[in-house]
């Protein structure tokens, strides 16, 4: 679109995705309104792993040298027996991810990355966030498009990005009410101190522990200094999906009773306040997450579960597509269709390969788990088509 014709972006949700998809935007001169309905700017969770394919977003977005500062480049994913820590699979990254595509494979806390992403928007435009702001809904014309908040207020633009989150209002108003299917699981999340952990207890890696109806995650944050621990544990009674849930830690002692003595050294290691439990919910792809004038992005559009570790790096990707189609196409609606038709397989074979992995962490037989590792040979296929992609310079779809 011109310069003087580009249309106004209304974004809801100041989460990672919706950051990435203002920065872009900004950056490309469209004037840009982000609404959140937070009282203050801030993330929680701890750990993303960010494969190449976003990390050249977060480039593109010029903040590699604040980001050499606190990110954690791992050597390999290792994925290990559960009681004997035997390899069953190991993923090369490292140099050998940078060199074939592109840019770095790292690990960063959540909180961390966010807080780059606000200062890039707000270095472009000091008066784009909105707090306090929670969408209620929408309301389209053939000319415009009005977003509704709760205190009563309306905000007007040309174009409507949802980057809402799982709970998203304007998934709601898209898409209706849609399926929800507890998984199983519930995730347990802690950040540990590496000064209270034996030094080299664990090599510069992502760990994933697998074992007979659980399996764990381990990875070093913060330039070194913290250590990310995931547990996901098959559980009978779903719960909230908030990630805010303190839970006791002996429940998470008892859920990992007998698992390697890394694992146990680790959660031992744990603040007993600070242990936090949350479901896992699964979501069948979409066929479609648009209107003429709004969209959806993240979570709101394709809910990921978090066994590919790479359902931040798909909201990011589409973060730096959205801008893209609405730069390149000469209308929103146009641009709308472009930026879905660019997303929507990607992100759903993500959706199926995360939830696929579920089951092969979890076979309970050592020998058919190593033969089903073999089989998979994970290192061919994410080269292929995960890591691979270029977010920057793929082809987009057609209108």
């Amino acid at each position: 679109m011109k310069k003087d014709q580009k249309p106004r972006i209304i974004i809801v949700g100041a989460g990672i995705g919706g950051l990435t998809a203002a920065a872009s935007l900004l950056k490309r001169g469209f004037p840009v309104r982000v609404y959140e309905q937070a009282p203050a700017l801030g993330e929680i969770g701890a750990g993303i792993q960010s494969s190449a394919n976003a990390v050249k977003v977060l480039y593109d977005l010029g903040l590699r040298e604040e980001l050499e500062k606190t990110v954690v480049r791992p050597l390999a994913f290792e994925f290990r027996r559960f009681d004997t820590a035997e390899m069953m699979h190991r993923i090369p990254l490292g140099p050998q991810h940078e060199q074939a595509n592109g840019a770095p494979y790292f690990h960063i806390h959540r909180a961390d990355l966010h807080e780059l992403l606000a200062k890039a928007v707000l270095a472009l435009d000091p008066d784009c966030i909105a707090l306090n702001a929670r969408a209620e809904g929408f309301d389209e014309t053939a000319d415009g498009i009005t977003l509704r908040l709760a205190d009563g207020t309306r905000a007007t633009g040309e174009v409507l990005v949802g980057a809402d989150g799982i709970r998203s209002a304007i998934r709601a108003q898209i898409l209706g009410a849609t399926p929800v299917s507890y998984t199983g699981d519930v995730a347990w999340r802690a950040v540990i101190p590496t000064d209270r952990l034996p030094a080299g207890i664990m090599d510069t890696v992502s760990t994933v522990w697998c074992g007979p109806k659980k399996h764990a995650v381990m990875y070093y944050l913060r330039a070194g200094k913290l250590m990310n621990f995931v547990g996901l544990v098959e559980h009978a009674q779903p719960e909230n999906e908030s990630w805010t849930q303190r839970r006791p830690w002996a429940d998470l002692k008892a859920d990992f009773e007998g698992w390697h003595p890394t694992i146990q050294t680790v959660i031992d290691a744990i603040d007993r306040d600070g242990c936090y439990r949350y479901a896992l919910n699964d979501r069948m792809p979409v066929d479609n997450w648009s209107t003429g004038r709004a969209t959806l992005l993240g979570d709101a559009a394709h809910p990921t579960l978090p066994y590919l570790a790479s359902g931040a790096a798909m909201a990011i990707e589409d973060g730096a597509v959205l801008a893209r189609c609405l730069d390149e196409q000469a209308s929103v609606a146009g641009a709308l269709r472009s930026y879905q038709n660019s997303r929507m397989d990607r992100t759903a074979a993500v959706v199926r390969e995360s939830a696929e992995n579920r089951d092969l962490y979890r076979i309970e037989d050592e020998s058919a788990m190593r033969l089903a590792f073999q089989r998979k040979d994970m290192n061919k296929s994410r080269a292929q088509w995960l890591y691979s992609y270029d977010p920057l310079t793929v082809p987009l779809a057609e209108d």
